[in-house]
């Protein structure tokens, strides 16, 4: 997998831990990169999910960029199977991601079970469709704020917001502040 460094490096808090990617095609490949690089850098295990076995496309914004493996399919996985999950975003992904309904049970199931969360950019449309950010504070982009809004989330306007064990950002810019907090929340684990 080719990565970009955008994030900063810590030590190894995620060691032993199991972390989940979900996408399909259409995701913003640096949303999926750089989280990617500083959480195995941090010491976890990482595993690529998608909707189907085979290769999902990455995006640089509106033009296609990489195709890359996929690990499971969304049918052979559990939340329980793992410590955190990470959604990048993009547009394309997360609005397919939220019409699957294996793919929307497997987000809920983080939130059922007290797993960390990271969600950038368009990821939290994925949240609003699982049902699970009713009282919760987070941001994403913003063409999010109302949708976020309808289903009972506070959305504020940050680089970065944690909500009980919900890391959320609004765009690439963010990534640092994004993959420092996430790993901070896959680190302390359960919320």
């Amino acid at each position: 997998m080719r990565r970009t460094s955008q994030c900063k490096t810590q030590q190894l808090p995620c060691k032993a831990k199991k972390i989940a990617f979900l996408v399909t095609d259409g995701f913003e490949q640096v949303e999926l990169t750089a989280p990617w690089e500083q959480i195995k850098l941090a010491g976890a295990d990482t595993e690529l999910v998608a909707l189907e076995e085979g290769k999902v496309q990455g995006y640089n914004h509106l033009d296609k960029a990489d195709a890359f493996g996929v690990d499971k399919a969304i049918s052979d996985v559990s939340a329980s199977d793992y410590d955190g999950l990470v959604l990048p975003g993009g547009v394309a992904n997360p609005d397919a991601l939220r019409t699957d309904s294996n793919a929307v049970d497997f987000v809920r199931a983080f939130f059922t079970q007290h797993k960390p969360v990271a969600a950038i950019c368009h990821a939290p449309w994925t949240l609003v469709e699982a049902d699970i950010i009713k009282g919760k504070t987070l941001t994403s982009w913003p063409s999010l704020k109302t949708d976020i809004q309808n289903a009972g989330g506070n959305w504020i306007n940050e680089e970065v917001v944690v909500d009980q064990g919900l890391v959320t950002s609004r765009k690439p810019d963010d990534l640092d502040a994004f993959c420092s907090k996430a790993i901070e929340e896959f680190a302390e684990g359960k919320h």
